[in-house]
């Protein structure tokens, strides 16, 4: 039980940290090492949304203290955003997701490779697109997004982050702060409400999970912060071709 509760601890700990950094997939490692130890995966996608709450909330301390959010356009990515998250959480749970979860590492290992091939995106902030057509397409792929973060487990985070890079024009760090307070927090928490009424969590593993979590997340923050949009992007960068090829390769064993 100690050993568990102590690997459960490391693992929240390093996952969140580089999701911080990056702005999303902490499930790259948190949710397999749920599923490692036995809980099925309605129960260990559940248990991760929760545990990532509060990776938001670690984070936002972090962020608030240092940036200023623009929490009319936060209410616009909160209300595009959420009515997908509770379709997508609705309905995983009675769905084969093999198919969609190879489609989704293959997307986001493009999301690397694009970031990659692309030096200056996200290094400065050249806010755009913010007239209603440029919003009303910006809401309806927040909308697709908030599906694919309710219904599958891992880096949907790092498609809200390039996609208010690419779309919106903000840097890679504001980026990723508004990630991780309204993804983090809000998309996160709708999804592990709708996932816990619909399904069951692991309460007795939260406390490991949490406190990895506030902690990673308060740290991941931190690094961001300081030393600026370049560490961010790389970070991306790597974590979207890690989450990728895991994502793949988990929906390529399952097939076999």
């Amino acid at each position: 039980m100690w050993f568990d509760q102590i690997l459960l601890f490391i693992v929240s700990l390093v996952a969140n940290l580089f999701s911080a950094l990056a702005g999303g997939g902490a499930g790259l490692l948190q949710l397999p090492a749920l599923l490692f130890l036995g809980l099925p995966f309605g129960v260990a996608l559940a248990t991760h949304k929760v545990a990532s709450v509060f990776l938001g909330l670690g984070a936002t301390v972090r962020h608030l203290r240092s940036s200023t959010f623009d929490w009319r356009f936060s209410a616009f990515v909160l209300a595009t955003g959420l009515p997908g998250v509770v379709m997508g959480a609705s309905i995983i749970l009675q769905v084969d997701d093999r198919i969609s979860q190879f489609l989704l590492g293959c997307l986001t290992l493009g999301l690397g490779v694009y970031s990659w091939l692309k030096p200056e995106l996200g290094q400065t902030e050249a806010f755009k697109n913010r007239e209603w057509s440029g919003l009303l397409i910006g809401g309806a792929v927040l909308f697709l997004i908030g599906a694919l973060n309710g219904s599958l487990t891992s880096g949907t985070g790092l498609f809200v982050t390039l996609w208010l890079v690419r779309w919106f024009g903000m840097d890679y760090k504001t980026a990723v702060g508004y990630t991780l307070i309204l993804v983090g927090i809000f998309w996160n928490g709708s999804g592990a409400l709708t996932l816990g009424l619909l399904g069951e969590i692991q309460w007795d593993w939260l406390p490991a999970l949490i406190l990895g979590s506030l902690i990673g997340g308060y740290l991941g923050a931190h690094f961001a912060i300081v030393k600026g949009n370049r560490l961010v992007k790389r970070s991306f960068e790597m974590v979207t071709v890690l989450v990728g090829f895991s994502l793949i390769g988990k929906a390529l064993t399952e097939w076999v």
